[in-house]
């Protein structure tokens, strides 16, 4: 059984169904945000498709809208929670985020379940990767 087959045992699918709380930011019929429970940063959620997909690698055309309001919905949220990209009035730049797709083991993912990381807040921790 490849990883992300068994449905049965995917946190994100149980925090999607509302069977294992989280602190979440964000819920559509498509998506679920919430913060991570292991941060990286001080600001740090997740953007999660209710629909359990295994990796972005798993992702078809038949997914592009998803992927679509995955991506549009990261700088909303990242503003709201506090990393927001912005202008000032003499167009200099302050604050931003990353937004991580991990894919596969040497990706780095944990949870076979397609997520975005959103990354930000404050210094020091821009350095890291």
């Amino acid at each position: 059984m490849r990883p992300g087959d068994n449905l049965e045992n995917c946190i994100f699918c149980k925090i999607a169904a509302k069977q294992i709380p989280s602190k979440a930011i964000y819920e559509d019929d498509d998506l679920i945000a919430f913060h991570d429970i292991n941060p990286a940063a001080p600001i740090h959620f997740l953007i999660v498709p209710k629909q359990h997909i295994p990796t972005l690698a798993d992702c078809t055309e038949a997914h592009a809208a998803l992927l679509g309001k995955m991506a549009l919905l990261a700088p909303r949220l990242a503003q709201e929670q506090g990393c927001g990209y912005q202008l000032d009035e003499q167009g200099q730049a302050s604050g931003g985020y990353k937004t991580i797709f991990n894919v596969g083991p040497d990706g780095g993912q944990e949870v076979y379940h397609l997520h975005m990381h959103v990354i930000g807040g404050p210094k020091p921790w821009r350095g890291q990767r």
